[in-house]
């Protein structure tokens, strides 16, 4: 298991839009998932615990959050 995160960019990267990757290898060893911007991968980074990034996640699946 590694402790470096390996980045996933966002499948709706390729629209132009504001996209973000996430480094979802770090939930098992550190229950957190790191998020960052796609387009400033030098920049900061946003750590979630996975439970909040799971109920984020499932909100967005269910249509809670509108544009």
């Amino acid at each position: 298991m590694t402790h470096e995160p390996r980045w996933t960019k966002s499948s709706y990267s390729n629209n132009g839009g504001a996209c973000v990757e996430i480094a979802a290898n770090l939930a098992a060893a550190h229950d957190t998932i790191p998020v960052r911007d796609s387009k400033d991968p030098h920049g900061p980074t946003l750590t979630f615990d996975t439970t909040a990034w799971t109920a984020f996640v499932a909100g967005i699946k269910a249509g809670d959050f509108t544009p």
